[in-house]
């Protein structure tokens, strides 16, 4: 569940524990506020179609038949990336996806491994934002967007979109991260410490922060789940949608399982369903934060993840891990 996602324990601010609870032990995670978006020259959208899957015989529950507007299908075409990283993002923050481009998410950091980053989008009411994003994808060649409307209640139908891309455009990578713009990612403890490029890759893998939790029935919640679309009184295991890493193959197997279960728009949730669909069982993973930490050089160089960091904390924590790789801690 992403911006302003439901998560399943108590969120330590600036390194003090909160009292504030919901329920089920869930808590409120405010997103960073929009971010200034970039004015450039306006192009038409030209539609691409999508590539099917021809091996499913089953009549589909979600047929999700939606046009990509905007792609990169070559990415993977003359290397086969050691890692994928997916992070779902909005219009209007394009201060974050360049602070990831120059920071973290830069992908000749990692160029001897092969590591791709992409921004995956729906469309937008505004005409004017989606054109900007077109422009956007024309310099950096890193995101991808489907017709359906950007929204909150839609965030399923994008981690789905990245899911369906990966298996389709990137098929031969080996691991998978979907992610959010404002999370900080350790990028040298995920690739050598957790995910291992000299070892052999894992298959059916997926690992995050695991979260075991139930449906909020109060209809004043923004994680309102009703009786009649989720009658079960527990959710399975499933990691925070703040981040998540997965072996590739994995990426398939959701997007086929999701043509026929029922769409939650709590989409860390109906991923965790699908998981338990395949019988995957996502590993508990510490470094994996879904809160905001108060920065220190030692305690971040134990995580993976950090959430609620605005693109100027990218910068300033990116140039400070990285000029003082020297010191120990």
């Amino acid at each position: 569940m992403s911006n302003n996602r439901y998560d399943g324990s108590l969120i330590p601010r600036d390194g003090v524990v909160s009292r504030e609870k919901a329920h089920y032990g869930a808590v409120i995670s405010p997103r960073s506020a929009d971010h200034s978006v970039i004015s450039v020259p306006v192009r038409k959208t030209v539609k691409q179609k999508n590539s099917t899957f021809s091996n499913i015989r089953t009549r589909t529950l979600n047929p999700h038949d939606f046009d990509f507007l905007v792609n990169e299908p070559r990415k993977c075409e003359t290397n086969s990336p050691f890692l994928v990283i997916l992070i779902s993002t909005t219009h209007k923050e394009f201060d974050a996806r360049q602070a990831i481009r120059e920071t973290w998410g830069d992908e000749s950091t990692f160029a001897d491994i092969g590591v791709v980053t992409l921004f995956l989008l729906g469309k937008n009411t505004d005409t004017v934002l989606n054109e900007m994003v077109e422009q956007e994808s024309q310099i950096f060649h890193d995101i991808v967007v489907e017709d359906f409307v950007d929204s909150y209640h839609n965030l399923t139908l994008k981690t789905l979109m990245g899911m369906r891309w990966v298996a389709t455009y990137c098929p031969k990578a080996k691991y998978v991260m979907k992610t959010d713009s404002d999370i900080f990612v350790n990028m040298d403890n995920l690739v050598y410490k957790l995910l291992k490029p000299t070892t052999k890759p894992r298959r059916r893998y997926f690992t995050g922060y695991v979260i075991n939790g139930g449906p909020i029935r109060d209809m004043r919640s923004k994680w309102y789940m009703p009786r009649d679309l989720y009658p079960d009184s527990k959710y399975p295991p499933f990691c925070s949608g703040t981040g998540y890493v997965f072996s590739a193959d994995v990426a398939e197997l959701i997007y086929k399982t999701s043509l026929h279960t029922r769409l939650l728009h709590l989409e860390d949730v109906y991923v965790g369903l699908c998981l338990r669909k395949l019988g995957i069982h996502p590993f508990q993973n510490s470094g994996f934060n879904h809160w905001k930490m108060a920065y220190s050089l030692c305690r971040y160089r134990r995580v993976v993840t950090v959430h609620q960091i605005s693109p100027e904390e990218m910068h300033r924590v990116w140039n400070d891990m990285s000029s003082k790789k020297h010191l120990k801690c």
